[in-house]
């Protein structure tokens, strides 16, 4: 089914269009990731026949017992490791699991925010319904049927799978970044963390763009009050202190946040 372009609202009412993933896009990214589960799972399973045939030299009862408790195990181990691939993946990866990276598309919610892991735990969840009766029949008529190409569990969780952007290509390098290079500022060079940078929308992604494009233009005391107005919304988010920071390390911290998030929200359609 053909890809459609929604337009989102984010709470601080920035409307961003996406173009929605359909049943091919997702389907192809599935099956890397069934694929990649498959070789796991085999693996395992032969890791546990290994256990077996080692345990056949015991006594009858006590390889009996082992047998039992091992198979037990095993197919704890596998069920967790089948449905925590999708959970965790897409958490911590920002939506995407290796499929879904290679494919190019990923699990945002509904208000275009990251996946939360709640949101991610219930539409993972839900793919035991999705999956009915068979090879996700359930899921996939959702898909290819519902104007925006969800599937029950995207429903629930209120999430929705888009293509990723296109990053703007320029091959001339601009102010801010022949400013940056020179203070010899890189993404690494203050480890925000990840959780953190969640804290940061379209909102503040906009208020530090605007700030890094227009601070070098002002004059010098303008510029002091600009970058510590600016430092005083967006550091506690991340939960940094500006009292203890100079107005040099203020700059240089707005600065990396600016390349930080720029990665994530500066696209074309």
């Amino acid at each position: 089914m053909k890809d459609e372009q929604v337009d989102i609202k984010t709470p601080e009412y920035v409307s961003l269009q996406f173009q929605t993933a359909g049943l091919g896009s997702r389907a192809a990214a599935f099956l890397i990731d069934q694929l990649l589960l498959t070789v796991i799972n085999i693996l395992v399973v032969i890791g546990l026949a290994m256990s077996l045939n080692l345990s056949a030299e015991n006594a009858f009862f006590e390889a009996q017992a082992f047998h039992s408790g091992t198979i037990a195990t095993a197919v704890v181990a596998l069920f967790v490791l089948n449905w925590g691939y999708f959970f965790a993946y897409e958490f911590f990866s920002g939506g995407r699991t290796l499929g879904k990276k290679l494919i190019g598309i990923r699990v945002i919610q509904d208000n275009g925010q990251s996946i939360t892991l709640l949101s991610s735990f219930i539409r993972n969840l839900m793919r035991i319904i999705d999956m009915l009766p068979a090879y996700y029949f359930v899921g996939m008529l959702m898909v290819f049927f519902h104007g925006k190409h969800k599937r029950l569990g995207d429903l629930t969780a209120g999430t929705i799978v888009v293509h990723e952007r296109k990053k703007k290509k320029s091959k001339k390098k601009s102010f801010i970044e022949k400013e940056i290079e020179s203070r010899g500022l890189s993404k690494e060079s203050f480890d925000i963390g990840e959780g953190a940078l969640k804290a940061l929308g379209a909102k503040e992604w906009k208020l530090l763009r605007t700030y890094s494009q227009r601070f070098m233009g002002v004059e010098q005391n303008q510029r002091l009050v600009l970058t510590r107005k600016v430092a005083e919304i967006i550091l506690p988010k991340v939960g940094l202190a500006v009292e203890r920071q100079t107005e040099e390390d203020l700059e240089n911290i707005l600065l990396v946040l600016y390349l930080q998030l720029k990665e994530e929200w500066e696209f074309e359609l």
